[in-house]
């Protein structure tokens, strides 16, 4: 019985540089967004300032993808919220 070996793809020199300088890069930008808030739409943004929500947001990324989202509720937990 033989195994069989998984391929992978080997880059050149110069390509895994790129490749490297591309992903550096990225991830840079995607470090910057988080640390400036600038991870939800101007549309998901404007709702939540809107509904004056001021709960918990949460976001499971899995292979790039939203795997699942959710919220804890926090509407109107300001003291003189609550009178209205």
């Amino acid at each position: 019985m033989s195994q069989v070996q998984p391929s992978t793809a080997v880059l050149s020199g110069e390509q895994d540089s790129e490749h490297r300088t591309v992903d550096g890069t990225t991830f840079l930008e995607l470090r910057r967004k988080v640390q400036q808030s600038e991870v939800l739409s101007a549309a998901t943004e404007r709702l939540l300032h809107k509904l004056r929500f001021n709960g918990r947001l949460s976001v499971v990324v899995q292979n790039g993808r939203v795997l699942k989202s959710g919220y804890e509720e926090g509407y109107f937990r300001r003291k003189h919220d609550l009178s209205l």
